[in-house]
């Protein structure tokens, strides 16, 4: 039979879902959940299934009941799905079709995001049959296919309790009106504009008009928010308290449950509503399993009797056997003395009758030896009975106590067959129970008529209400097309969807995925990442807004003093500017952030940070900045100082103040020094922007983290209203209801951002109306001379020193180290290692333990004369190919942070940064230790020589302009970040010039003989 075509757009939706399988499974999962497998070992195999035995150091608590994928360590290789059992003693046995090898050395584990995308394409497979609820001509809306009415509610009062007194301005009444008249209504609410609460009353006059109502989101929060604000409005009505408002999975806001979970969780009402049917299923199954167990004694005691009376007839048998033995053995030697003594008779066989003799003693003999035969045989015999007797003996005995005990325990149980009859009976009433019991769960899904879930909930469950007629999604720019497209088909009368589609868009991976060609990228992009703005035709691909009658703009925000929505303004709504409908009074008292926009500019206080290959990532300027902040914000009673008591409810940190941050390292960074210097109250305080989404607070630092590695990186890389830069900037700055603090290398930055993009235009914005708060003010610069005179709280504050200052006051904390002190160096000159001896040797003396941490030298190298030296005095040396970190860490206390290559030139070249940081330490430490190269530092010739590209390469007549990291000429070019060239000049100029180094303005690169030692230049190659 032919298998019917799907309808339109499912084909192209399935192929999407598909192409985000595909595209997670060839992610790396950087940042990512992980545990490390180690030492595995092949131990089985069934079909496509191996099963493999790793040793594990340390399980993920994220991975915890979580479906897992696996592949080799540092592979490209595609992730595969994988079972994990944790064993006792440490182990991970692991069950996958992954091909590992017989002894795979190191495997990675991972969460399984797959799965719900598996369940979305099999939905979308359904679509169109009698087995699928999405109603394709609703569905179609989304798309902006169809015809659906479009018209505006007369009466909202009869719908929308006390709607004349509710504090909505126009807009908010005309989308209000619009949703309940219209089967289709968009709502555009950009941030603090009322979106929830013009969302929840379109919710609340859908069900007055007697609509079943579905109400999803993206996230959790934005749910439980939304449902919270739901049951505050039908809390009075009829059938509240037995289900009417129902909230079906995991709840993640704690006052939601607090307050409404006993009435609106489905679990939770359908126990407490069968709670008298419960207490009934519970006392007949005690009755079953009690009448049961006495049954099993019943048979057990009849199965038992058999088996005594069995074991009495063996033994009596035994005991026969025995007295027969005994009596065929005496039979036996009395027959063999009769013919020892025969035999003794005869003696030795002489005389006239020697031959007659002879053969009648053979015959004695020859029988001698039956008999003994006989009574070896019957010894054997004998043996075996008495062991069996023994055997049988002791399992009599063991059957007489089991059946005395079993015989006082039925002693007052009634009889087996009235127990075989009744057992029946209540097996039969107990599953009458079971039916009633599930019927009230049907009966309670029945009484639904407001359902509040996620939208991937919405899509994975089969049934979720008996009917809907009208599906509302809100934060509908953070859900991708098929999702969209699916839960607006659940509806059979009318789609509402609200959200801001220049705030964070849909997680989607087969756009942005390596593996992906250029058409299936395209294709993910048209039928995933966009969301029901664009799909409906409201928004172009520019990102602007087009004018439509199904779609109500919000622009009156209530959120953010003036100044901050016009720096939001400016970067994501030029063309539809908020109007700000708030006063200017604040709610913190008055403190050093003493206006609504302020920029702490770190310019001129720049360090390098040398820590990961991924330095653009985090920085440390800024978590010092941030630090000193929040000691202000202490000292102005805005935020309780660490041993202060627990503060109320409003009053604690993540209360008053959220820091956002562009990338996870700078909060796994700034995330753990703040805990550690300020207490477990300060936990959470900091996060991604996409945490944030959805939420506000009083005050909001933004740290733009750029400055410190060699590029912004990509979260400033987009441009345009639609692009994702755009969207989590907006996010971002909308956060601040009174002030914005933004710490950013306003230099660095303006050099760096795209010409004319919305990041570039937030940054002119703070330049031109933030009021500055001077970096100086908060990170003193030092001189060495000032530590000895600072008391412990000055000398943990962070502190700059200029590079004149460096060797100082580093000598200084050497000097006064204690346990331990970790150099982190690429590299050695023989002079600084001399010098820093002079330092290191007697605090080794003094049993402080030296750890100079290098990279592998060549054997015969002046590197390895100088690992050999460092060793000779004491200090522990590690090694490691192509590190280029340049720390220093003093007593897992202090951090030296920036450009210190402490034991390869006399002294830093560059404004040095000192912390006091015990997290700091431990975080810098943990990025060195996960370093990890996925490819060698270069491929060198034959010889060991870089690979050139002779003139001959060009081209006749073609000049060719060399490219980073290619030999031309005999010359290797190199390209240098601004702030590392005297660094690197300093290295391959070291003993005079002779590489002859060169630089060239045009091509922004340095160029030297290709004789330059690799490790010499390895970290600058692409």
């Amino acid at each position: 039979m032919e298998q019917k075509a799907l309808p339109h757009p499912v084909p192209d939706l399935i192929r999407a879902a598909r192409a985000e399988i595909t595209a997670l499974l060839h992610n790396d999962r950087t940042g990512a959940p992980k545990v490390t497998l180690r030492a595995g070992r092949l131990v089985g195999s069934a079909g496509d299934e191996r099963e493999y035995v790793f040793e594990c150091r340390q399980w993920n608590k994220a991975l915890v009941g979580k479906d897992l994928l696996i592949r080799l360590t540092r592979s490209s290789a595609p992730w595969e799905r994988a079972e994990a059992t944790r064993t006792p003693q440490g182990k991970v046995r692991v069950v996958t079709s992954a091909d590992l090898g017989h002894r795979p050395e190191s495997a990675s584990l991972t969460e399984d995001e797959t799965s719900g995308w598996e369940v979305m394409a099999d939905r979308l497979a359904q679509a169109g049959t009698s087995d699928s609820p999405v109603n394709l001509p609703v569905a179609s809306w989304i798309l902006g296919l169809g015809d659906p009415r479009l018209g505006r509610c007369g009466t909202p009062a009869r719908f929308v309790r006390g709607y004349g007194e509710r504090r909505f301005n126009a807009r908010q009444r005309a989308a209000v009106e619009q949703a309940l008249g219209s089967e289709v209504t968009f709502v555009w609410g950009p941030p603090g504009t009322g979106k929830t609460e013009v969302v929840t009353a379109i919710v609340e006059g859908s069900y007055r008009q007697g609509h079943r109502v579905l109400f999803v989101a993206p996230t959790k929060v934005a749910v439980d928010q939304a449902v919270g604000r739901i049951c505050a409005l039908l809390d009075g009505e009829d059938g509240f308290d037995t289900g009417l408002v129902q909230r079906t999975g995991d709840i993640a806001v704690a006052s939601l449950t607090e307050k409404y979970g006993d009435r609106i969780v489905p679990e939770r009402l359908a126990e407490r509503l069968g709670g008298e049917l419960d207490a009934k299923i519970k006392e007949q199954s005690a009755r079953l399993d009690g009448m049961r167990a006495h049954l099993v004694a019943h048979e057990e005691y009849q199965n038992l009797g058999g088996r005594r009376d069995r074991l009495a007839r063996e033994i009596g048998d035994i005991v026969q056997t025995l007295s027969k033995l005994e009596h065929d053995r005496a039979a036996a030697l009395q027959a063999a003395d009769v013919l020892r003594r025969q035999i003794a008779d005869i003696g030795l066989p002489s005389g006239l009758f020697a031959q007659r003799k002879a053969a009648k003693l053979a015959d004695l003999q020859a029988g001698l030896a039956v008999q003994e035969g006989k009574l070896g045989l019957i010894d054997q015999r004998r043996r075996t009975a008495v062991h069996d007797h023994k055997g049988r003996t002791a399992d009599l005995t063991a059957a007489d106590g089991r059946l005395s005990e079993l015989a006082h325990r039925l002693r007052d149980a009634p009889e087996a067959p009235w127990l075989r009859t009744e057992i029946s009976r209540t097996a039969d009433r107990l599953k009458e129970l079971q039916r009633e019991r599930q019927q009230i769960a049907s009966a309670v899904r029945g009484r639904c008529r407001v359902m509040g879930t996620t939208v991937s909930k919405a899509v994975q469950s089969r049934r979720l209400m008996d009917g809907v007629d009208v599906v509302v999604i809100d934060e509908a720019g953070m859900v991708n097309l098929a999702s969209a497209w699916y839960a607006a088909g659940l509806a059979g009368k009318r789609v509402v969807v609200a959200g801001d589609f220049r705030q964070l868009p849909a997680v989607t991976h087969g756009s942005s995925s390596r593996n992906a060609s250029p058409d299936a990228k395209a294709h993910s992009r048209q039928w995933i990442d966009r969301d029901a703005f664009h799909s409906a035709g409201l928004v172009d691909e520019a990102g602007r807004v087009l004018p439509d009658p199904r779609m109500v703009c919000l622009n009156e925000q209530y959120r953010m003093r003036r100044a901050i929505c016009s720096i939001v303004n400016d970067v994501a709504y030029p063309d539809s500017p908020l109007v700000t409908a708030r006063d200017e009074h604040g709610r913190l008292p008055p403190s050093l952030v003493d206006g609504a926009l302020v920029l702490v500019d770190t310019s001129g206080r720049r360090v390098t940070n040398t820590v990961g290959r991924e330095a653009h990532k985090s920085n440390p300027v800024h978590e010092a900045v941030i630090h000193e902040l929040i000691r202000g914000l202490q000292y102005d009673g805005v935020l309780p100082a660490r041993k202060h008591p627990v503060p109320p409810e409003g009053r604690r940190p993540t209360d008053r103040l959220a820091i956002i941050t562009p990338y996870r390292n700078q909060v796994n960074a700034l995330g753990a020094s703040l805990k550690d210097r300020f207490g477990a109250e300060y936990d959470g305080l900091v996060d991604t922007v996409h945490r944030f989404q959805g939420s506000q607070r009083p005050m909001v630092i933004i740290d733009t983290v750029a400055g410190a590695g060699p590029k912004a990186g990509y979260f400033y890389a987009g441009v345009g209203l639609g692009s994702t830069t755009t969207r989590l900037l907006n996010v971002a700055l909308s956060r601040a209801q009174d002030h914005l603090v933004v710490v950013a290398d306003v230099e660095f930055l303006r050099r760096e951002l795209p010409s004319g993009g919305e990041a570039a235009r937030m940054l002119g914005h703070l330049e031109a109306h933030a009021r500055r708060l001077p970096v100086d003010d908060l990170v003193p610069v030092r001189a060495a001379s000032d530590l000895g005179g600072l008391d412990d709280s000055e000398l943990a504050r962070p502190a700059f020193f200029p590079a004149d200052e460096v060797a100082r006051a580093v000598a200084w904390d050497i000097a006064r180290a204690r346990t331990g002190i970790d150099i982190y160096c690429p590299f050695l000159s023989g002079d600084a290692v001399r010098k820093w001896l002079r330092l290191l040797v007697p605090r080794i003396s003094a049993g402080v333990r030296v750890t100079v941490h290098t990279r592998s030298p060549e054997d015969g190298s002046s590197h390895a004369r100088l690992v050999d030296l460092l060793r000779g005095q004491g200090c522990e040396v590690t090694q490691r190919e192509r590190m280029h970190e340049k720390v220093l860490i003093l007593d897992d206390t202090v951090l030296w942070h920036g450009s210190l290559n402490l034991l390869a030139h006399r002294g830093s070249t560059d404004l040095m940064m000192r912390l006091t940081d015990r997290g700091a330490c431990e975080h810098v430490r943990r990025i060195i230790e996960l370093a990890r190269m996925d490819r060698p530092a270069r491929t060198p010739g034959p010889h060991g020589t870089w690979r050139s590209r002779p003139a001959a390469d060009r081209g006749a007549g073609q000049q060719r302009r060399p490219g980073a990291g290619e030999v031309v000429d005999g010359r290797l070019y190199v390209p240098v970040p601004r702030q590392e060239k005297d660094e690197f000049k300093s290295l391959v100029k070291a003993d005079g010039n002779p590489y002859d180094l060169r630089w060239h303005s045009e091509l922004k690169l340095w160029s030297m003989r290709e004789g330059v030692p690799r490790d010499l230049v390895a970290r600058w190659l692409p």
